[in-house]
């Protein structure tokens, strides 16, 4: 396990705690499949209740631009894509997933959040989606999903950056909880799962989740390889500051 990832494994309940907490938990290639990695075993080690949150003071920044000026657009096409695979296993893990957010929350960041069943928010997190900026469709179904057409369509095009409130009042949040609260909402989440067998868990969420996974990573895969991304991005990144 990278030392960018802490994983804890206890009684049914795996925690993962994204540990960049100097890059704001930014998702670093090695983050990423170290992520992915420990989904995966999650689904196969009897996990019954899968929790992702983020050392220090923000959840996390998204993808990490650190070396983009360094990187071949295939490298950062490839991120791109290895990010869509850990945001898709995530999604159809076969267990109760939790993600409990804080500070920043941003781009790739926010479709972690996303991808889990029970997205809980403390009263200081902002998300902001901007990948539509530099033409990265990234997370859009899902979205859709958590708030429907019409507020996928305003969040993803302007941007905006929203509070926990109003992620609550639109769905991209399922509750909003201070930190000192969270060890609460664990037991009580992870008591609710646990009513549940295992095949029940995830019979309930093949039936409740569309399974869009080819779509959704041609999507994403047509966004990252049409030629100019470095240069998206970098435009992006300047007009940003």
């Amino acid at each position: 396990m990278s030392d960018e990832l802490l994983r804890k494994h206890e009684n049914h309940v795996t925690r993962l705690t994204l540990n960049r907490p100097q890059k704001a938990n930014a998702l670093s290639p090695s983050l990423v499949e170290a992520l992915l990695d420990a989904v995966e075993y999650a689904a196969t080690d009897g996990t019954r209740l899968l929790i992702l949150d983020g050392a220090g003071s923000h959840f996390c920044a998204g993808f990490d631009f650190s070396d983009v000026q360094t990187s071949s657009e295939g490298d950062l096409a490839l991120r791109f894509i290895r990010i869509e695979t850990l945001l898709q296993a995530l999604y159809h893990a076969p267990c109760a997933t939790l993600a409990l957010a804080h500070g920043r929350v941003f781009g790739a960041g926010a479709d972690l959040v996303a991808s889990c069943g029970l997205r809980v928010a403390a009263p200081d997190t902002t998300f902001r989606m901007p990948g539509l900026r530099f033409g990265v469709v990234l997370g859009t179904r899902r979205l859709v999903h958590r708030v429907g057409a019409d507020q996928a369509r305003d969040i993803l095009s302007t941007s905006r950056s929203l509070a926990a409130e109003e992620a609550l009042a639109c769905g991209f949040v399922t509750g909003i909880a201070t930190q000192q609260d969270w060890p609460a909402l664990i037991n009580a989440t992870q008591s609710a799962a646990e009513t549940l067998t295992p095949a029940a868990a995830a019979a309930l969420h093949r039936r409740t989740v569309t399974d869009s996974r080819a779509e959704d990573m041609a999507e994403l895969t047509r966004s990252v390889t049409t030629p100019g991304l470095k240069e998206r991005i970098r435009r992006y990144r300047e007009s940003s500051k």
